[in-house]
């Protein structure tokens, strides 16, 4: 008994072994006979073509009935076209309806290009916040006031309001003078040591306005070299933040080498606001720039608490208009990056468009200096602002060069939450970025006729002035810019100066009118100028 019980023992322990064995035999051999048919290339196209089938899927979905091209480009879209932006490329999005999309990398843009359009997306903060783009938070840092919204972005605006009131704009005048009268001499040591000859001025131009705002902003607390080194800097952060780059930052690229300028420029500034801070608490000191005068609202809004916190009954006209707390020196510096950020490039492009069109059209120019004699005779004397507020015509040529060449052509923003544009039966959905732009708004026939000549008559007798709704130059809704008067003011003032001293002339050659994108527009050809002194007593000749 026990050997037959033995004997089935073994044949029921070692039965099902050779059953599981077979098993496995067939299953590998199967196994093997499948992974003969594939490899490591055919598992790679398999997966990339699901990829490209998903990404193209993606931009459809998010695209619908937009204007714009059927097919993407896997993964990367129209990079190509982005690396060197072209303005023809740009306009024909424009054009192509009133809402228009493409698709970069991981980034779905929409374009408004209409007026209503463009208009609904700056006012509608409920829905949408300015983004600039993706390198920004990195560059002008994610703690920066640019980036807040809502009722937090209103309260940091109400406080810099005071910085570009009548009065504070009376005060900055002489530095902006400064520098124009220090670039002039420049103009006319470039131009001799070329014997006369045109020559590229936009970079120039460039430095001039990056040393305006400096002064502007930080007065004398930046040396002439500091603004110089920041001027040279800026050109790799205005690189950095085209509308597409990596948006990552790898060494040696765009991206990187702004990052690497946007630290040094922030230091600069940061050290700027550590001096005047030690300057304003000065018995006597009076402001002479924006650092200044808006250290001395903190001080009084100090002074103010201080008073308060002893139980003394402040009288109302003692009270300052708005409360600050005490900002540090990294917000500060942060703040006037921002402002540097919003001006160089702009002003930039107008000034250059300025000097091309009126040396391109003398019976405008000649205009300016008519004005300008009859307003201020003696060019050595100080523009004040009353002066420029009673120049209709200087004022008509600055508002017709931001109209007919306006320098911010796109503002990017960020759609926050699924915004519905009825008028188009259109979602924007969440993470999208949608770019209001203000060219179109701005050659309206309807509000400006014959829109694409430079016509400053239309706003002394025409009706520009009453065209609220398309002048989109500065933006509009709760972003509008809040140096547009200051813009406008630095601009007449440098026209008015320059008209008064120099005679400039203007090589035209076959790229002239071409636009140029970077970050705003310029002249194609870098703008041939060439500059000598106007004749003392010269007057209206």
């Amino acid at each position: 008994m026990a050997s037959v019980m033995e004997a089935f023992n073994a044949s029921t322990t070692h039965y099902p072994g050779t059953v599981r064995a077979t098993i496995a035999t067939g299953d590998m051999g199967i196994l093997s006979r499948a992974l003969e048919h594939v490899n490591l290339l055919s598992v790679f196209l398999t997966l990339f073509a699901i990829a490209v089938a998903y990404d193209q899927i993606q931009y459809w979905r998010l695209k619908g009935s937009l204007a714009g091209q059927p097919f993407k480009i896997p993964f990367l879209g129209p990079f190509h076209e982005s690396v060197k932006p072209s303005f023809e490329k740009y306009y024909a999005k424009w054009v192509s309806g009133n809402l228009s999309c493409v698709s970069v990398f991981h980034k779905f843009v929409i374009i408004a290009s209409t007026r209503d359009m463009a208009r609904k997306v700056f006012n509608s903060p409920a829905f949408v916040k300015p983004c600039v783009v993706d390198v920004a938070h990195k560059l002008l840092r994610p703690e920066n006031w640019v980036f807040l919204d809502g009722k937090e972005h209103v309260e940091y605006r109400k406080g810099l309001n005071g910085l570009f009131t009548r009065q504070a704009l009376e005060t900055y005048l002489p530095g902006q003078q400064e520098v124009y009268r220090e670039y002039f001499e420049e103009f006319l040591q470039m131009t001799r040591e070329k014997d006369g000859v045109g020559q590229p001025f936009v970079y120039m131009l460039r430095e001039l306005q990056c040393a305006v705002s400096c002064r502007t902003f930080v007065g004398h607390y930046m040396s002439r070299e500091g603004v110089k080194r920041i001027a040279d800097d800026y050109y790799n952060i205005t690189a950095a933040m085209e509308l597409v780059n990596f948006p990552i930052i790898i060494p040696f690229t765009k991206t990187w080498y702004g990052k690497k300028a946007a630290d040094k420029v922030i230091e600069a500034f940061a050290n700027c606001a550590a001096k005047a801070r030690v300057r304003m608490r000065k018995p006597g000191a009076e402001p002479e720039c924006i650092l200044d005068r808006w250290l001395a609202h903190m001080l009084q809004s100090d002074r103010h608490r201080e008073r308060v916190a002893k139980g003394e009954q402040v009288p109302q006209d003692e009270t300052p208009a708005m409360l600050l707390r005490n900002f540090s020196d990294f917000e500060i510096s942060m703040t006037i990056f921002t402002f540097l950020f919003a001006s160089q490039d702009a002003t930039s492009s107008a000034c250059s468009w300025m000097l091309q069109l009126l040396a391109d059209r003398p019976e405008m120019l000649q205009k300016v200096r008519e004005e300008a004699v009859s307003i201020r005779p003696d060019p050595s004397h100080e523009v004040t602002l009353d002066m420029l507020e009673n120049m209709p015509w200087t004022r008509a040529c600055v508002k017709e060069v931001l109209r007919y060449r306006p320098p911010v052509i796109m503002v990017p923003y960020l759609v926050k939450k699924d915004f519905h544009i009825s008028e188009s039966n259109y979602t924007a959905r969440k993470g999208s970025m949608i770019i209001p732009s203000t060219w179109l708004s701005l050659h309206d026939p309807e509000a400006y006729p014959s829109p694409d000549v430079y016509d400053p008559e239309r706003w002394i007798s025409g009706t520009a002035e009453e065209q609220g709704k398309n002048w989109l130059v500065f933006g509009t809704g709760p972003h509008y810019c809040l140096g547009q008067t200051y813009a406008v003011l630095n601009l007449m003032c440098f026209l008015h100066m320059l008209a008064s001293e120099l005679e400039w002339r203007h090589t035209i050659t076959a790229r002239s009118e071409e636009i140029r994108v970077f970050a705003t527009i310029f002249p194609m050809d870098d703008l041939l100028l060439s500059f000598s002194r106007r004749a003392t007593g010269a007057g209206t000749a």
